[in-house]
């Protein structure tokens, strides 16, 4: 136990040679523990939080801005210095960053007695100070092809702002969670445009293709993020409205039209091309839901909310963990089979979800929330025992800091 204290909390421990490191930790254990203290609260084996907006505001928030965005850090901190060659943010921004959102979640979970204001200085602090560490180097790229991530991250700061204004207004802060999951949805479309074009064509190289023909085309792309920002813009101006139906079907029809670009045969089967392929297809279903349950009469949003939180970003925050983790800390690709597994039961977790929010499931909806939970709590627990000593530990080649790997995927890929 103290070797792995120290392994962690020592400032000069291998666990902050970069930013993806603590992050990706912290988005893990809080994928289990919040979790874990979610269910316990549904089951009376807790007193409810008392934190401002109620309970359900928080399991909501901290699914979005606390697990999803322990993430977006982690991953923005690793990939901007990759995409631009500058060096990584200095080890005391890291500190500060960490701090902050532990201060946030910390402080939202005790908000009922301290009020949301100490929660939202740390979000919001958060979120200013990785605009601030990315958008510089990405603006000053002479071609700027990744000036995307800055416009998502202005988004994400305006929806949180706008979370936290109603919150202490005693306004209804959910249109604005809601809000935010259009953005997170969008912020997925962009990232894996740039990580599924490495690893797919990795694939089809390693299959004895000639040439690499798998490409994220942007106008499809494009497509699909203006799909789901119109929705959510619907959604949130016209709550309930039925041309919001109509839109989130829209979505679902443009990244369904995003999968065309995937279609690449045998290699499609691979783990590295099938998860992120996993991602769309929850993410079209999760949209195709709500408009046919706003259209038809029979409220199905909640379902399709948690297709594409617990399925669409649940599997995408793996995939990326999982690739982004292990090749920027020297160990390579992980060829074993916690990973598909992982990846399954984020699925089944999304379904069984899915189904506990459908008003066809009303009577089995508490044990397809429990067993959505369980499932959603085994993954993360399986990421953790196995990606923990990569994110903790030294670097098993001789490189540094954020340096990739270098490993390729192979053929032989169990």
């Amino acid at each position: 136990m103290n070797r792995l204290f120290d392994r962690i909390f020592q400032t000069g421990a291998p666990v902050w040679l970069c930013p993806f490191r603590p992050f990706f930790l912290l988005t893990a254990a809080h994928g289990v523990l919040a979790m874990a203290a979610w269910i316990a609260f549904l089951s009376g084996l807790l007193p409810l939080p008392d934190v401002a907006g109620g309970a359900v505001v928080w399991h909501a928030h901290e699914m979005l801005f606390g697990f999803a965005m322990a993430s977006i850090v982690g991953f923005l901190l690793t990939a901007v210095p990759e995409f631009t060659g500058l060096p990584s943010i200095p080890r005391r921004r890291l500190h500060l960053l960490v701090a902050l959102w532990l201060g946030g979640r910390l402080a939202f979970t005790f908000s009922g007695e301290l009020t949301a204001w100490p929660a939202a200085l740390c979000d919001l602090a958060l979120l200013l100070t990785l605009i601030a560490s990315v958008a510089g180097p990405i603006w000053h790229q002479p071609d700027r092809r990744h000036v995307a991530f800055i416009y998502n991250l202005l988004a994400l700061l305006a929806v949180h702002a706008g979370f936290y204004a109603a919150l202490l207004g005693g306004h209804d802060p959910m249109p604005w969670l809601r809000l935010s999951i259009g953005v997170l949805m969008a912020l997925i479309i962009v990232a894996l445009s740039r990580i599924s074009m490495r690893l797919v064509n990795d694939v089809l190289e390693a299959q004895g293709g000639e040439s690499a023909p798998y490409m994220a085309r942007p106008p499809r792309r494009n497509l699909a993020v203006f799909a789901i920002a119109a929705y959510s813009a619907g959604e949130f101006l016209l709550p309930g409205h039925a041309v919001a139906g109509w839109l989130a079907l829209a979505a679902a029809a443009a990244i369904a039209n995003l999968l065309n670009d995937w279609h690449v045969g045998r290699a499609l089967l691979q783990r590295w091309a099938l998860i992120p392929y996993l991602v769309y297809v929850c993410m079209a279903l999760g949209y195709a839901l709500i408009g046919l349950g706003r259209l038809s009469g029979n409220e199905m949003t909640s379902a399709g909310e948690h297709l594409l939180v617990v399925g669409a970003l649940g599997l995408a925050v793996l995939i990326v963990m999982a690739v982004a983790g292990r090749m920027h800390s020297g160990w390579g690709l992980d060829h074993r089979g916690w990973l598909p597994l992982g990846a399954l039961l984020f699925v089944l977790a999304a379904l069984a979800r899915a189904g506990a929010g459908t008003p066809y499931a009303a009577a089995a909806a508490t044990a397809g929330l429990h067993a959505a939970a369980m499932l959603w709590i085994v993954g993360w627990s399986l990421y953790l025992a196995y990606s923990l000593k990569p994110l903790s530990g030294p670097r098993p080649d001789d490189r540094g800091g954020c340096d990739e790997a270098a490993a390729v995927v192979e053929a032989a890929t169990p």
